[in-house]
């Protein structure tokens, strides 16, 4: 069975930090691509981040270059997001993908909210 269980997040102070985590069972992690996505409140989902397999390809999207990192480890099973200097546009709820050949798998996504 597919999982994708995503943590880290929660409620933090603007300029603050979090490091979100997504760990992956049931297929074949090292065989695919990751992504981050986020949705905020009556907005669409947008990807924020993604690698590739091996962990050596990476990419970002311009709202959060310099400011947030992926990364993963294939031997737990897991991806991350660093995410530095928050602003309050960067609430949303993070959802972390895989990807490979059509083939989609989703977590269920985890609350961030940016707020003094």
């Amino acid at each position: 069975q597919v999982q994708l269980v995503e943590s880290g997040g929660g409620l933090v102070q603007p300029g603050g930090s979090l490091r979100l985590s997504c760990a992956a069972s049931g297929f074949t992690f090292s065989s695919y691509a990751m992504s981050w996505y986020r949705q905020a409140p009556g907005k669409e989902r947008d990807m924020v981040a993604s690698i590739g397999s091996s962990g050596r390809s990476t990419n970002y999207a311009d709202s959060v270059k310099g400011r947030f990192t992926i990364s993963r480890d294939n031997a737990k099973n897991t991806v991350y997001l660093q995410m530095n200097s928050l602003k309050p546009e960067d609430t949303a709820v993070y959802y972390c993908k895989a990807y490979r050949a059509g083939i989609d798998y989703w977590g269920k996504g985890t609350l961030v909210t940016v707020s003094s």
